[in-house]
């Protein structure tokens, strides 16, 4: 089948090949900046996607223009039928990534590599243990880092998300530069976004400015090495001289890449979000269950996308909580 390419592409002329589906509400971490400290009311099994409704939705996406999808959660590993959407999503011949927490990575190892999921994004926003424990309040620190070694012993290709939090682990960022010294890794500093229930608040975000500022007072800049950052990229790539790994920025707040945005979410109940910032909804789950075709409702989705974050043009409008507070908690999104 031929794509049909306009149906993906909004009205500012950004194409959308990229699809983020999340499998699950449920995570086996509590990190602060992604669930409310009381928890979320969870979205009944019954009105979340099935591993057949997950291939058929996402063979739609794929049959107009998808030709990569990134399963997320919560903590995707955590859904029993794992290795049967895997199975389901490999006949679709399109890239396939995750996005995870790292626990649970030795038991599907196999399964990852058996349907050739080479990409992964680990979660890890601290290389202390005890601060991994204040922040996620689990005691699973030592089995993160030792299944990030497992995934690059077998040849993964690997991304360590870190959410910087002023006061918290902003003192790290060294740290986890000097990691990609002796590791082919890359590390990804992520601005600290605000969610429902994560208390945030711009003075605890660290920018890409004051990244910068840190590592120009431990490397010289000769050996700052700027990479030629990725088509549709949201990371602006960086590496030190000489080492294996490098490592990115992800500046949503301060320095936003909305322009070259494509990337659709569909949550784990099956509606689409066209924006991570946006607290609009298109409910595709309940259409296909009705037997209805969706590539129209794809397409006003698609369409009503604004073109900067959700329409919070400036600083000023991310700041204000009538307007970021207006969202689902970014575990119930899908990172």
């Amino acid at each position: 089948m031929i794509p049909n390419n306009t149906i993906l592409t909004d009205d500012f002329g950004r194409k959308h090949n990229y699809l983020r589906i999340s499998l699950i509400e449920k995570c086996n971490l509590r990190c602060t900046y992604c669930m409310p400290a009381e928890g979320i009311a969870l979205t009944p099994k019954k009105e979340l996607m099935t591993a057949d409704e997950v291939f058929a939705i996402a063979q739609t996406f794929v049959n107009n223009g998808v030709n990569k999808i990134r399963l997320t959660g919560g903590e995707p590993l955590l859904r029993k039928d794992f290795p049967e959407i895997i199975e389901k999503l490999a006949q679709l011949e399109t890239e396939i990534s995750i996005t995870t927490n790292g626990i649970l990575i030795d038991r599907h190892i196999e399964v990852l590599k058996l349907f050739k999921v080479k990409k992964i994004n680990l979660s890890l926003d601290t290389l202390v243990p005890s601060k991994f424990n204040t922040i996620t309040l689990r005691n699973q620190f030592e089995k993160v880092i030792d299944n990030l070694h497992l995934l690059l012993n077998n040849d993964f290709k690997v991304k360590v998300n870190v959410v910087l939090i002023k006061g918290f682990n902003d003192n790290e960022i060294i740290d986890f530069i000097n990691l990609t010294e002796s590791l082919p890794i890359s590390i990804r500093f992520i601005e600290f976004m605000p969610f429902a229930g994560n208390q945030w608040d711009r003075s605890k975000m660290v920018s890409q400015t004051e990244i910068l500022d840190q590592l120009s007072t431990h490397f010289s800049e000769s050996n700052l090495e700027k990479l030629q950052d990725e088509k549709n990229f949201t990371a602006r790539e960086f590496k030190i001289k000489n080492y294996l790994g490098s490592f990115g920025i992800i500046s949503s707040i301060t320095n936003p890449f909305c322009d070259g945005c494509n990337r659709i979410r569909l949550t784990a109940n099956g509606k689409i979000k066209n924006c991570l910032f946006s607290n609009s909804e298109t409910d595709l789950l309940t259409a296909y269950r009705n037997g209805e075709a969706i590539e129209s409702i794809i397409t006003t989705a698609i369409r009503n996308k604004k073109k900067v974050r959700a329409g919070m043009t400036t600083i000023e409008d991310v700041d204000n909580p009538v307007l970021n507070q207006d969202n689902r908690s970014m575990i119930a999104i899908g990172g």
